[in-house]
């Protein structure tokens, strides 16, 4: 696996990906090092792929008429820093300097609130679900990207939304494949 460009000339915006602003985030808080990943796992309705609910979430556009489950969703403000759907496509939301809104009410390490220092992905998929070999490999090239940047996030400091909220949330789910991911990640090196 080769390793592509990190940066377009905008700052904290990879390279091969699309980038669809979103309105949801603040700034970091000042002296705070970035050194968290956090994996998470949405669909929108639950269970179906390809749609474009969930950018319209991100975008604060979602039309909750649209699907009975989106009522709760109604004047909800989120955001992830990147989305890697089934076919392997990576969008970003948020600069990675910037504090995107992904990861709610959660504690790593004995440290409280980590969109303060963590980035966000969010995988196209359920809990229960399997992710794609392509969402793996561009899950892989995406991490790759990131600890480049922000040298301070290693394998260890990679974890799933369920690790920063137990109890709360469960994603991404026990269709996630740690070993295959985290072997990726090695391979691109």
């Amino acid at each position: 696996m080769t390793q592509p460009q990190f940066m377009s000339e905008q700052h904290d915006i990879l390279t091969d990906v699309i980038f669809k602003p979103s309105a949801f985030y603040n700034q970091r808080p000042q002296g705070c090092d970035v050194d968290l990943l956090v994996i998470h796992c949405i669909s929108l309705p639950e269970g179906q792929y390809g749609l474009p609910y969930i950018e319209d979430l991100f975008l604060g556009c979602l039309d909750c008429t649209k699907h009975p489950s989106f009522i709760d969703l109604q004047g909800l403000e989120v955001s992830a820093h990147f989305l890697i759907k089934r076919n392997g496509q990576v969008l970003q939301f948020v600069p990675m300097n910037q504090r995107a809104w992904h990861a709610g009410v959660s504690n790593f390490a004995g440290r409280d609130n980590c969109n303060d220092f963590s980035i966000g992905i969010e995988l196209e998929g359920t809990d229960q679900s399997d992710f794609t070999q392509v969402q793996y490999q561009a899950l892989a090239i995406t991490t790759r990207q990131i600890m480049a940047l922000y040298p301070k996030i290693t394998l260890e400091r990679i974890v799933g939304h369920s690790d920063i909220a137990p109890g709360r949330k469960t994603d991404p789910g026990v269709g996630f494949n740690w070993k295959t991911f985290k072997q990726l990640v090695r391979d691109i090196e």
